[in-house]
């Protein structure tokens, strides 16, 4: 039977020469062995298919759910647990709630594709000493320019989540040369044993509206009292505009008519699909935490700093699993077995198995945190950025194109 994780079994992880806490699931689809499941699709309508070894075999695969974005789901679920009150964790904020904006949101280290190294953060402004300034100018800012392997103190403290997910900070004033961190934690899903398939379209119209029943033209002169299109070429101006990319003005081009049934390729039927998540406590090792300016580090600092960056990845990816694992429209899969964690630590042997479910994992981030704030280390609250005038403006006009343009297309 597996072990149940303690802060303890953590902390010797950490400090020990482990490589690294796995996780591999099996599950299928919801719907049952056999059942379609639809990955994501990339560039040209293209699915991730390639010839993977697995048990010694070479299988064909599909991938079912990448690592950027398994890196996305486990973010959102450390932001759902933070505005739930299960745990405190420092988060960077920039509120667009100008009156100018059609649509007001907020943005988040959790959210924001670069993480505390994102234009967004970059162009928002930070409140210090009473006045307001960009935030890569505040103090606060500024730990970014010089954080490193060496000296990840400032960034634990203001954005913790980076160090364990990622971050490269090619956008600030150093471009390239920039703060970079890698991975700690990296997780996908594939398809197993994945053969093709194909997917049927067909629109049947209660209108019952006729092909030769056109041809339809852009209205002219659109408003709020007409459709965009008009049946009438009185109504299209001097020169009509037949609708349609062809222009060859049919019904079905304004979505009206039938859609004859069509078949084109689309989905896999697989096996089983497979999770793999990785926690480097190597990755994470690498990481020093001098405290008040000094050049070396404590050790025991360091270990305490790890542990909560270990436990904040074993946190973040546990809370996604036990989310569940709906990936898109057509593609939810249900685990076939428990989530078992398995410690990399004695090369030959067996690894040892543990057990960590949401209530402890959150349990364990807690008392690590603790243990480190004790420590001397850093871990601020909430940071309130304000976005820059420009920026609002830049996103108001937007929001205004994006506007008009659904208007305009009738949506």
């Amino acid at each position: 039977m597996p072990d149940i994780m303690t802060l303890d079994v953590l902390k010797q992880a950490v400090a020990g020469q482990a490589a690294a806490f796995r996780c591999v699931t099996e599950y299928q689809p919801a719907g049952g062995p056999g059942d379609k499941v639809f990955p994501p699709t990339y560039e040209g309508g293209k699915y991730a298919v390639e010839t993977r070894m697995i048990d010694g075999e070479a299988v064909s695969c599909v991938l079912l759910d990448s690592v950027p974005s398994q890196a996305n789901r486990m973010e959102l679920a450390l932001l759902e647990a933070v505005r739930a009150g299960r745990i405190n964790l420092p988060l960077i904020e920039a509120r667009f709630d100008d009156d100018s904006l059609l649509k007001k949101f907020t943005v988040t280290s959790l959210e924001a594709p670069h993480r505390i190294a994102d234009a967004i953060f970059r162009d928002s402004m930070f409140e210090e000493n009473k006045q307001k300034v960009m935030f890569r100018k505040s103090e606060k800012g500024k730990i970014l320019d010089t954080a490193d392997l060496r000296n990840a103190t400032g960034l634990f403290g203001l954005c913790p989540t980076a160090l364990v997910f990622g971050v490269w900070d090619s956008t600030g004033p150093r471009g390239g040369l920039g703060a970079k961190f890698q991975r700690a934690i990296v997780s996908e899903i594939i398809g197993v044993h994945a053969q093709p398939g194909v997917k049927t379209s067909s629109r049947i119209d209660p209108l019952q509206v006729q092909l030769n029943a056109g041809p339809i033209y852009e209205r002219f002169k659109k408003n709020h009292q007409n459709p965009n299109w008009t049946i009438s070429i009185e109504s299209a101006g001097a020169t009509p505009v037949k609708v349609g990319k062809k222009k060859d003005g049919k019904p079905s081009e304004v979505n009206h008519s039938n859609i004859p049934p069509q078949i084109t390729d689309g989905g896999f039927t697989i096996c089983n699909a497979i999770q793999t998540t990785v926690l480097s406590l190597v990755a994470i090792r690498r990481l020093r935490f001098p405290l008040n300016g000094k050049i070396d580090p404590d050790a025991r600092v360091d270990v305490s700093a790890r542990t909560v960056l270990a436990a904040l990845g074993l946190l973040a990816a546990v809370l996604a699993r036990e989310e569940g694992t709906d990936l898109r429209s057509r593609c939810q899969l249900v685990p076939t077995q428990d989530f078992t964690w398995e410690l990399l630590s004695d090369p030959g042997r067996e690894p040892k198995k543990t057990k960590v479910d949401g209530q402890t994992a959150i349990t364990l981030f807690k008392q690590a945190v603790t243990d480190a704030i004790n420590m001397g280390l850093p871990w601020e609250n909430m940071i309130p950025l304000s976005p820059h005038p420009d920026l609002i403006k830049l996103v108001s006009r937007s929001q205004e194109l994006a506007a008009h343009s659904a208007e305009e297309e009738g949506v």
